[in-house]
């Protein structure tokens, strides 16, 4: 009889890998899909914070707008406000995997103006 019971059991990995490993490569692609939005997001963040500091120092608009934008996503929208004592300078951007999906992670930051030197 036992050799009947391992008869029956023939196959059962097989079976058990053919469901295991699509559901490991869609949880590792979420995983990387995850870290990307995550990656993405940091960049925000830092083109964010460095279009302040440039807009607070009174740096010439175009040129806040060039800096924020290298360090951004590509493909992010940048937005710099300006108003009597603060900046505000706002980075949308899509992650790379997820373009197609209406995904888009944000950012703002804000800084007080300078005052410019010897005026």
């Amino acid at each position: 009889m036992r050799g009947c019971e391992r008869g029956s059991d023939r196959g059962f990995v097989t079976a058990e890998a053919a469901v295991v490993l699509p559901v490991l490569v869609m949880f590792a692609m979420a995983l990387v899909c995850g870290l990307l939005a995550v990656a993405a997001q940091i960049q925000c963040v830092d083109a964010a914070r460095a279009g302040a500091r440039a807009a607070a120092r009174q740096d010439p608009p175009d040129a806040v707008v060039r800096l924020t934008r290298e360090a951004a996503p590509p493909g992010a929208e940048v937005t710099v406000s300006r108003e009597t004592e603060h900046v505000r300078v706002t980075v949308v951007a899509e992650p790379p995997v997820l373009r197609g999906l209406s995904f888009t992670v944000r950012e703002e930051a804000v800084a007080s103006v300078e005052e410019a030197v010897g005026t």
